[in-house]
C-alpha cells in the first residue's frame, strides 16, 4: 500500500491568492510526476474553485478564509476547497453551463462544468449562510505514480 501525503493552506479570500493557490497545488502534486496536461487540469479546476469562493462564496469580500486540503494516496489526488461564505440556494441551476450569479463580473458560468470535465469526480456540499465544499479527485497516469 503507498503513503498517504497530504496538505492544507489557508488563505484570505483576496483574488491575488488565486494563482499562489493554483502554484501551491501543482508544487504539491508535482511529486508524482503528471504530465503536463494533468498539471493543467488540476490548475484550472484550482483556479475555477477558488475564483468561485472569492467572488460568489464571499461577494470579493477579502475577509474571508479559502481553504484548501490536498492528498496523494498512490496515483489519486483529492483536493477539497472550501470557503464559509454565502452558499449555494440552487446547486443545480449553478452547475448549469452559462449560468452565472454575477453577470456584471462578466463570469462565463463554466466552473462547474470545467472542474466536472477536467476531474474524474466532483462532490458539492453546500448551504446557504454555512458555504460551499467542492471535493475533487483526479487519478494520474503518469509512470512514477504507478510505480508508487
Amino acid at each position: 500500500m503507498s503513503e498517504r501525503n497530504f496538505m492544507q493552506l489557508q488563505f484570505a479570500a483576496r483574488s491575488e491568492n488565486e494563482a499562489f493557490a493554483r502554484v501551491a497545488v501543482a508544487a504539491f502534486i508535482s511529486q508524482l510526476d503528471p504530465t503536463l496536461d494533468e498539471l493543467t487540469d488540476i490548475k484550472t479546476v484550482v483556479s475555477e474553485a477558488v475564483t468561485n469562493a472569492i467572488i460568489h462564496g464571499y461577494d470579493s469580500k477579502p475577509d474571508g478564509i479559502v481553504t484548501i486540503s490536498a492528498e496523494i494516496e498512490g496515483d489519486l489526488v483529492r483536493l477539497t476547497i472550501e470557503d464559509k461564505g454565502a452558499g449555494i440556494a440552487d446547486l443545480e441551476q449553478a452547475k448549469e453551463p452559462l449560468y452565472t450569479s454575477k453577470p456584471e463580473l462578466e463570469r462565463s458560468g463554466m466552473g462547474f462544468t470545467i472542474m466536472e470535465n477536467f476531474m474524474d469526480e466532483v462532490d458539492i456540499v453546500t448551504a446557504v449562510g454555512i458555504g460551499t465544499k467542492i471535493n475533487m479527485l483526479k487519478r494520474i497516469e503518469s509512470k512514477k505514480a504507478l510505480y508508487n
